[in-house]
């Protein structure tokens, strides 16, 4: 995927590292596989099912990075499974 998009131009950043901070202290990092065109996050699985896991993990990625979109995709059938993933805004209080 990553030669296809510098073929065709495409912007991406492969694993790059976020840390997460709580109470000012770093306390993890979250790594997408891809953030492309500083848009969108891709996580590239191989697994049987897409399930709540992953698009927690997605959330989770997005919420940090402050990005809106992400997609999860799954190689592990002969036909690509895909899951969009958008962040919806927190109802004002």
């Amino acid at each position: 995927m990553c030669v296809e998009f510098r073929y065709r131009d495409i912007q991406f950043q492969q694993q790059h590292i976020h840390p997460v901070f709580y109470r000012s202290e770093r306390i993890d990092e979250y790594v997408p596989d891809l953030e492309v065109e500083g848009r969108l996050i891709v996580e590239i699985k191989t697994v049987e099912k897409i399930i709540e896991e992953h698009i927690g993990q997605i959330l989770n990625y997005l919420r940090i990075t402050g990005l809106q979109a992400g997609v999860i995709l799954n190689f592990k059938h002969p036909k690509l499974e895909w899951k969009k993933v958008v962040l919806q805004q927190e109802a004002a209080k």
